[in-house]
């Protein structure tokens, strides 16, 4: 099973600690995934087709939410050739016979539920942060690309061979890149980013305005204008919120 830190209590925890978190306003993309852990190789070594937005930051860092939305590139998104099935989805990468969509589900449980064999699911509890939901049935839940697969197409994702596009479809190694949340809620966000969607609960958004500006910045991903300004009127309300990311191999 890959390492990976609880969402559902870092999610508490970041609430807790992001005291200055209360906006409103966002876009999004439906991700409701069938099953799934791949081990997240971030290791989604750039192979020879990845492309690194022009100016994408080279490393790592700890950022306000403000600095780190200004070091996300500039660009205009495109959707031409974007194909779902371009990015393949829940792989068992470490060969533990739990796929990305299972050991997320592993990973963010409050209550841990049991495991049987194939790593079939039963029992257990989560915390849906999106709407502060508690679940108590894997099947009542999507695992949500925090940037959906075709907004990571738009902008960026349609220069790179497929091997790095299942590396960020099953980023297991970023923390908050993938999320298990209702399904109700992600499929509401659908494919919309931040211009267009933010979560309902009001104590999540500044949370997802970093796991968004960090995702993007792990990928070398652009932002277009809407989604820039809808970031940093977010930011605004979030001066607290601090972004935390490694940029994927």
């Amino acid at each position: 099973m890959t390492a990976r830190r609880l969402a559902p209590i870092a999610a508490i925890f970041l609430a807790a600690s992001l005291a200055a978190c209360n906006p409103s306003g966002a876009k999004s993309e439906s991700d409701s995934k069938p099953s799934a852990p791949a081990a997240a190789s971030a290791s989604g070594a750039p192979a020879d087709g990845a492309s690194a937005a022009p100016g994408a930051p080279a490393g790592g860092s700890d950022l306000s939410l403000a600095e780190a939305i200004a070091k996300i590139p500039s660009g205009t998104e495109d959707r031409t050739g974007y194909e779902r099935d371009s990015f393949r989805l829940w792989v068992d990468a470490d060969k533990d016979g739990c796929d990305t969509r299972k050991e997320v589900l592993i990973a963010e449980a409050v209550k841990a539920p049991e495991q049987g064999a194939r790593c079939a699911l039963s029992g257990g509890e989560w915390l849906s942060y999106y709407d502060e939901v508690t679940v108590t049935a894997a099947t009542k839940l999507d695992i949500d690309h925090v940037v959906p697969l075709a907004e990571a197409w738009d902008s960026g994702a349609s220069k790179w061979d497929a091997e790095r596009r299942e590396q960020y479809a099953n980023d297991l190694t970023a923390d908050r890149s993938l999320v298990a949340v209702t399904a109700k809620t992600n499929r509401s966000k659908a494919d919309r980013d931040p211009a267009e969607w933010l979560p309902p609960a009001a104590s999540a958004q500044c949370t997802y305005g970093a796991d968004w500006v960090g995702t993007k910045l792990r990928w070398k991903l652009t932002a277009d204008a809407k989604e820039r300004a809808a970031l940093e009127q977010l930011a605004k309300n979030c001066a607290d919120t601090v972004v935390k990311y490694e940029v994927a191999p």
